[in-house]
């Protein structure tokens, strides 16, 4: 299992849903970059539940960040925040009964039992938080460079206009869920970030955001819609101002030429499929016992796993903006 992303900086993840505590180690960042553990409170309240709309398991995330921060300030060794896990309730999980939409079967394929499928382990949402816990620090960095990053939910529940509330209570009182897609900007970024082919922006982006268990899709700039169009629709006329700054008149193709950024905004979109719990009786398999079966999912669930994913998406796409400049421009970009 390889659980580490990045290469001039890296991030690895480790714990379980139901395990004492979840957590991640930065490894790479520059000594000298601010750590405002206020900062990353909020950044966790942000992504935490928060509402009827969300899960009612309630966890208050009382991190601690236990190497690689000195004075408020990083030292430039291995940074590791670790999370508790305060409110499981692991009874509500059995093993064999494979969830639909889990990895429960594969998991089980791949581990020969030996996972901890509480909650879904390893593969668990909760781990989103220590990723999350580690935008607390990388955002702040990247915005004193000038680079935003901000995500906001495009479509709900198969509507692009209206209340997405309204959508989600539904689905809840019908013992169901919805999904939807999000949208990501990245403004401020320096013209020719990207290492084609492998490492290219969108290549980088793609993988990590991926990484997040609710994403079945990703799309940038105009994305699929780009098979309908022709040419001369499809690319963005180059202009260049009096100041002698280079610009698209549009950007369908997301900031990115070449796998490398051009300097308009890069942007993305995400889809989110609908929470895989539902307390509704689905078929399924017992592949302990090695037979058909109607399963209910028990526990505390999500309908719609979008509202708190944004969250996730702007930290993750922070984790691969400050690994593409430290590639580029050197470790120390961020603390300059």
């Amino acid at each position: 299992m390889k659980n580490t992303f990045g290469n001039s900086i890296s991030v690895t993840l480790f714990g379980e849903s139901h395990g004492p505590a979840i957590g991640v180690v930065l490894d790479g960042l520059a000594p000298g970059i601010d750590v405002n553990e206020e900062v990353m409170a909020d950044f966790l309240s942000k992504r935490r539940p928060s509402s009827d709309l969300d899960t009612a398991r309630r966890e208050e995330d009382h991190f601690q960040i236990l190497s690689g921060v000195f004075n408020g300030k990083t030292t430039g060794t291995p940074l590791a925040i670790v999370i508790p896990n305060e409110d499981t309730r692991s009874k509500d999980y059995t093993y064999g009964p494979a969830r639909p939409s889990h990895a429960d079967y594969a998991a089980f394929c791949k581990y020969h039992g030996f996972e901890d499928y509480r909650g879904g382990g390893h593969f668990s949402g909760r781990l989103t938080a220590a990723l999350v816990a580690a935008g607390g620090i990388l955002i702040p960095a990247l915005e004193k460079k000038g680079i935003r990053i901000e995500t906001h939910i495009d479509s709900c529940g198969g509507i692009s206009d209206g209340d997405f509330d309204e959508q989600i209570r539904k689905a809840a009182a019908e013992n169901d869920s919805v999904g939807g897609t999000t949208e990501t900007t990245i403004t401020g970024l320096p013209r020719g970030l990207g290492e084609p082919w492998f490492d290219s922006v969108e290549s980088q982006l793609s993988h990590i955001l991926f990484s997040i268990g609710g994403v079945k899709g990703v799309e940038f700039g105009s994305g699929f819609a780009l098979a309908d169009m022709k040419g001369s629709e499809a690319n963005d006329p180059l202009r260049i101002n009096d100041a002698g700054d280079v610009y698209t008149e549009t950007n369908h193709n997301g900031g990115i030429n070449g796998g490398i950024t051009n300097g308009m905004p890069v942007v993305f979109r995400c889809a989110i499929k609908p929470t895989a719990s539902i307390a509704q009786d689905q078929k399924t398999i017992d592949f302990q016992k090695q037979e058909n079966i109607d399963f209910c999912v028990n526990g505390r669930h999500d309908p719609a796993i979008i509202r708190r994913a944004c969250p996730v998406i702007d930290s993750v796409t922070a984790i691969v903006t400050a690994d593409l400049l430290a590639t580029r421009y050197g470790t120390d970009y961020l603390a300059e």
